[in-house]
């Protein structure tokens, strides 16, 4: 236990202390919910009402799919792991730890948002807080595998940047974030739902600001949790311990399983 909470002491103030970390976690995810409350606030006022889940959403995109896969790429390609492995240290440990700071730097990062936004820019607050909750943890856990499995599967750091605006791209675009589900090309809304940001601005709308959804945003939550446990545990279950590692279970594109909720969730609805 005490190995576990230093290891996780360190990963925190690496979060802090690193500026690209500090970048991603918390300086640009705030920078652009004040731009945004500034700009479309003016623009587009409707935006208000989903102005706290979209930042939310918009943070551990930041956070997790941009932020957190490449130290795990660079500790590989260094030697780190296999340092750690000699110690007795396990692939869960290594692979877990950095997801759960992160985790909670963008928690702290939703819970400014969610105090600020309705008193700054007039954004509309969830109807029920136990619902919101739930959905952030949700959100946040289903979104961390994702960058988990981004760092496992990514050869080099080359790799990690393209996997990881290859998600994070069409998120901001498709996902509901900037212009709603509802208002996107049939075609275009219909490929918003392979997205995990889609499911979580869904549950969000659902199950804390009670709005009605057009299917049960339970689903939703089930999707989000289901494609959070394939993704940490094909995370694990890929992971090599350095890039001379040749004892790799199985191809890297196994990871593509991780989508399969998402996949169904898209034929479903």
């Amino acid at each position: 236990m005490r190995a576990f909470i230093n290891h996780f002491s360190f990963e925190f103030r690496t979060g802090i202390r690193n500026k690209s970390l500090l970048l991603l976690n918390y300086l640009f995810p705030l920078a652009f919910y004040a731009m945004m409350g500034l700009l479309m606030a003016e623009l587009n006022p409707t935006f208000l009402d989903t102005m706290i889940p979209a930042m939310i959403v918009f943070a551990a995109l930041s956070s997790m799919v941009l932020g957190l896969p490449n130290p795990l790429v660079s500790a590989r390609e260094a030697g780190i792991f296999r340092s750690y492995k000699i110690n007795g240290i396990p692939a869960v440990s290594i692979l877990t730890i950095p997801a759960l700071t992160t985790v909670v730097h963008t928690i702290v990062v939703a819970a400014i948002i969610s105090a600020t936004a309705t008193r700054f820019f007039d954004a509309a607050s969830p109807v029920n807080w136990a619902g919101f909750a739930l959905v952030l943890l949700l959100t946040v856990f289903s979104i961390a595998g994702i960058g988990v499995l981004v760092g496992v599967i990514s050869s080099d750091s080359h790799s990690t940047v393209l996997w990881s605006q290859l998600i994070f791209l069409p998120s901001m675009m498709l996902g509901g974030l900037m212009i709603p589900s509802s208002m996107l090309p049939e075609v275009l809304s219909k490929i918003g739902m392979l997205l995990p940001s889609t499911y979580a601005m869904h549950a969000f709308q659902g199950l804390a600001w009670k709005v009605d959804t057009g299917f049960d945003p339970l689903w939703s939550a089930i999707i989000l949790l289901a494609s959070g446990i394939l993704s940490f545990g094909l995370a694990i279950y890929l992971f090599s311990w350095d890039r001379h590692n040749t004892t790799r279970r199985a191809h890297p594109l196994l990871a593509f399983l991780s989508w399969l909720p998402y996949i169904v969730g898209a034929l479903l609805w």
